[in-house]
């Protein structure tokens, strides 16, 4: 299905690429309504987030697609992390080979439900630094959007880097329509600071936020069971309440977590019975059932 014929044949009259805007030239516009032609096709979009590095919102983003995909949705997981994209070695796909195809690249696809796609996956296992200003990095996540063949989905997981710049904000922008937003931390207040920040820059972008989900949440020995609370414990819900969003549970840290990563297996799929795996699955739940209450 080509941009074109989407939207000459689409019945909506509130579309915004229905018509050419007045200051857009012809290669604009045609630009404009080939990635509407790919976002309508896209029922949910959900932006992960965290204003802070290494407080595992790759790992966050790839078992919630996986866990979406697990209960039958078609799941798009887009990685948007130019200068660190996680989400081909989370999933041990990094010498996947990117195909193209009469209507744009194909994503690479895992499992039955899952469709990825990450620079990584077009750098050919290359670790060569990716030096880019801010208009070549909205450059490629606008063809990221449109120009891979993502085809029919029922979500779409976008992995943001950390922080509050150019990625997100033209994430955000391109796509328009986000559902919501998960913000990830951890419990001590160095990441706290910078995570509350990510919630003040949805507030500007009017961006919903779905809630605040709290990783590495203690330790738990595999010896004696006894809990450790390595980062402190209660940052995320305390964050939560004060900037009046929900909180989406504690992730413990789980070296079933730590496995699947290296194993390139979700912990959703590869030990489902984890308290790390299930804590993950009750966000995935409450964005079903979140969805399933709209009109």
């Amino acid at each position: 299905m080509t941009a074109e014929s989407s939207c000459n044949t689409c019945n909506s009259n509130t579309c915004s690429a229905k018509e050419k805007g007045a200051n857009e030239n012809d290669a604009e516009f045609q630009a404009r309504q080939a990635l509407a032609a790919r976002l309508c096709r896209i029922k949910h979009k959900i932006v992960v987030l965290s204003g802070k590095g290494g407080v595992g919102k790759s790992t966050a983003s790839v078992n919630l697609a996986a866990g979406l995909a697990a209960e039958g949705k078609r799941v798009g997981l887009l990685d948007i992390d130019i200068h660190g994209p996680s989400i081909p070695k989370l999933l041990k796909i990094e010498k996947a080979q990117v195909q193209n195809s009469d209507d744009g690249l194909m994503p690479v696809r895992v499992g039955d439900n899952l469709f990825v796609m990450s620079i990584g996956l077009l750098m050919g296992g290359s670790s060569d630094a990716i030096i880019w200003r801010g208009p070549m990095k909205h450059n490629a996540i606008q063809q990221f959007l449109r120009d891979v063949e993502w085809g029919d989905l029922d979500y779409m997981i976008v992995d943001c880097p950390p922080g509050t710049g150019d990625e997100p904000m033209s994430v955000v922008q391109l796509i328009g329509d986000v559902d919501s937003a998960v913000v990830v931390t951890t419990p001590q207040e160095l990441a706290i600071v910078d995570v509350r920040r990510s919630i003040m820059f949805c507030h500007r972008l009017e961006l919903p936020i779905l809630g605040v989900l709290e990783n590495m949440s203690g330790f738990i020995c595999p010896h004696c069971n006894e809990r450790v609370d390595i980062f402190g414990s209660g940052g995320g819900k305390a964050l939560a309440s004060e900037m009046h969003v929900d909180f989406l549970g504690a992730v413990p840290m789980d070296l079933e977590v730590v496995k699947s990563g290296e194993e390139g297996r979700p912990v959703v799929l590869g030990a489902p019975e984890a308290e790390s795996a299930q804590a993950f699955m009750r966000v995935v739940k409450r964005i079903l059932d979140t969805d399933e209450k709209k009109p």
